[in-house]
C-alpha cells in the first residue's frame, strides 16, 4: 500500500491519500480525541502523540498537529497508523455510526434560499476545499448572513478568512441577492 501525502494551505494540517475510498458518503470531523470514539481509524491516529484533529473525506484523511510538534517527527507514525488500519480490514466508521452531508437542517420561510446556498456549496465550494483537505458546511442563515462551519484543513487555516470573504461570500452574493455576508462558526 502506498500512501501519498500533500501539504495544505494550513501549515498545521497534512493530507494523506491512501489510494482507496475512506468514506463512501459524506465527511467526518473529529476535532478532539474524545470525539473520535465512533471511528477506529481516527482513534488510531489520535494515539500518535501530537495529533490535534482528524478529518475524513471521500478519498483522504487530513490530520492536524499540535503547534509544538514537527511533521518530521510524527509523519512516519501517521503513515504507519493509516496503513495498519486499512490492512486490518477494520471499518473507518463503526457500524451504526454514519458520516453525514455536514449541512445543518433549516426549515422556515428561507428554505428556498437555504436550498440554493447548500446547492452552491455542494457544487462549487466543497469540491475545491476538499482538494485542500477540508470541508465547509452550512450552519445557518439569518437576516442575510450565512453561517458556515470550517472543518479539516480549513479549520484554523490562516487563509480561511480570505477564502470566506473574498471567495465564498462573493460567490453566494453573486447568485443569491438575499445573501449579504458570510461568517464562520465554531461548533
Amino acid at each position: 500500500m502506498f500512501i501519498q501525502t500533500e501539504s495544505t494551505p494550513n501549515p498545521a494540517t497534512l493530507k494523506f491519500l491512501p489510494g482507496q475510498a475512506v468514506l463512501e458518503v459524506g465527511t467526518a470531523d473529529f476535532p478532539t480525541q474524545d470525539s473520535a470514539s465512533k471511528s477506529p481509524l481516527a482513534k488510531r491516529l489520535f494515539d500518535v502523540d501530537g495529533v490535534a484533529g482528524v478529518f475524513l473525506g471521500n478519498d483522504f484523511v487530513t490530520v492536524t498537529k499540535a503547534d509544538a510538534v514537527e511533521w518530521d517527527h510524527i509523519k512516519p507514525s501517521l503513515l504507519g497508523a493509516i496503513m495498519e488500519h486499512f490492512q486490518s480490514g477494520a471499518p473507518v466508521i463503526d457500524d451504526g455510526a454514519t458520516a453525514g452531508s455536514g449541512h445543518a437542517e433549516h426549515t422556515g420561510e428561507d428554505a428556498e434560499i437555504v436550498g440554493q446556498i447548500k446547492e452552491l456549496l455542494d457544487t462549487r465550494v466543497r469540491p475545491a476545499v476538499a482538494q485542500d483537505g477540508g470541508d465547509i458546511t452550512f450552519h445557518g442563515f439569518e437576516r442575510g448572513v450565512v453561517y458556515l462551519h470550517m472543518q479539516g484543513a480549513c479549520a484554523g487555516c490562516p487563509s480561511s478568512t480570505l477564502t470566506l470573504k473574498m471567495g465564498i461570500e462573493n460567490l453566494l452574493r453573486h447568485y443569491i441577492p438575499e445573501v449579504t455576508e458570510v461568517r464562520p462558526v465554531a461548533v
